[in-house]
């Protein structure tokens, strides 16, 4: 989709070699129309501006509703998946059923505030992620009736691997009367999301990635029976819809649906860049199902070129027994030279990035197949 830069300028992606995609993709030039607006709406009405900017805000959630196929479904937004993700914790029986599961291969939000709490007084048991194919499984195995939650990503963050199964761990938890939190940030946008066997789960993430909205566009969904929730960690938007009524003063009061799992006053601005970038993409026609076959060609273009180089197993090497339907978005090559590796493709123009022994190849469909061999052939050039 090379024709697909020009709408880029401002990045200029045509000119680098952006192949960090699976972290930040660039914006399209009008995103800052969003951001313009937001101002304008600010001086134009000042105090007054929040029904225009609750107007983006449920653009923003129609959007998550169709991306992971369940249209009208009952979405709260956050600035990041974390304060989205404390506010569930906050809602969940920790304190009665202790037992959180998880994997050892969660992205930093749950890994970093999930060790934190199991300092404190909740036990995190931590299930080996790989192989990915059987995680559902083994997770669904370890649900018991002191498990108040399991903790998982769709996607892996450092392997690029997508995890199947997810609804026998949804099964599992009904069963034991657990709770089930997929995180889908790195998938929305790159894979199609099938919510079949996963409506009592709830489902985190964000735009920051491959929606390419920019920061402050998290969101979480929420199943049926979350409104008889009372998360612990509320700010005043979440009795917003009940202001006028009458209140009790000994009890905290709880709007309807996603509302209860609101914050207080926030910046509106990524919610109108969000908007305008979200009408761009159907202006594009970038349907999930495109989205997906353009990242299959580029990541099958990056491979291909990786191969191509003949480099020593031992020096950096990819998972090539995993068909290449079971990935998402990006190439994770596998080196214990991946941060020397990222900083020296850094000072030649190739931006990636790493994490632990995996450097990250992200690429976006603004990218050219060019733009890719020549960032695989920067990497030849400094593992040789």
């Amino acid at each position: 989709m090379s024709d697909l830069a020009a709408h880029y300028t401002r990045f200029r992606v045509a000119d680098r070699l952006l192949l960090t995609g699976h972290s930040h993709q660039a914006w399209p030039d009008v995103a800052l129309e969003g951001q313009i607006e937001a101002f304008d709406d600010a001086a134009l009405e000042v105090d007054e501006k929040w029904g225009r900017a609750f107007a983006k805000a449920d653009r923003l959630r129609a959007a998550y509703g169709e991306l992971l196929g369940d249209p009208g479904g009952d979405i709260a937004l956050g600035q990041n998946t974390h304060e989205l993700v404390v506010r569930f914790l906050s809602a969940i029986d920790i304190t009665g059923r202790p037992r959180l599961i998880t994997t050892d291969g969660e992205f930093h939000t749950l890994r970093r505030q999930l060790g934190r709490l199991a300092e404190e007084f909740v036990r995190i048991v931590r299930v080996p992620a790989e192989p990915a194919d059987t995680l559902a499984e083994r997770l669904a195995s370890e649900v018991d009736d002191r498990t108040a939650a399991v903790l998982v990503s769709g996607v892996l963050f450092e392997t690029s691997r997508i995890v199947p199964g997810l609804g026998a761990v949804a099964s599992a938890c009904e069963r034991h009367g657990a709770e089930l939190l997929v995180d889908a940030y790195h998938a929305l946008g790159v894979v199609p999301f099938d919510i079949d066997g996963l409506a009592d789960a709830w489902i985190v993430g964000g735009g920051y990635k491959y929606l390419q909205l920019g920061e402050g566009n998290c969101f979480l969904r929420l199943p049926a029976h979350a409104q008889q929730t009372r998360p612990v960690i509320t700010g005043w938007f979440a009795e917003f819809d009940a202001l006028a009524d009458e209140r009790d003063p000994t009890l905290v009061a709880y709007g309807p649906g996603a509302t209860r799992f609101a914050g207080s006053t926030y910046d509106p601005t990524s919610h109108y860049r969000a908007a305008r970038v979200l009408d761009f993409f159907v202006e594009q026609d970038l349907t999930p199902a495109r989205l997906r076959e353009v990242s299959l060609h580029q990541r099958g273009v990056l491979a291909s070129a990786f191969d191509d180089l003949g480099l020593a197993d031992e020096v950096i090497t990819r998972d090539r027994e995993t068909p290449s339907g079971r990935f998402a978005g990006f190439l994770s090559l596998v080196s214990p030279r991946a941060s020397e590796f990222q900083r020296a493709l850094a000072e030649r123009g190739v931006l990636t990035d790493s994490r632990g022994e995996h450097l990250r190849f992200g690429p976006a469909p603004y990218l050219r197949d060019d733009q890719l061999r020549s960032a695989i052939g920067a990497l030849g050039e400094i593992a040789t």
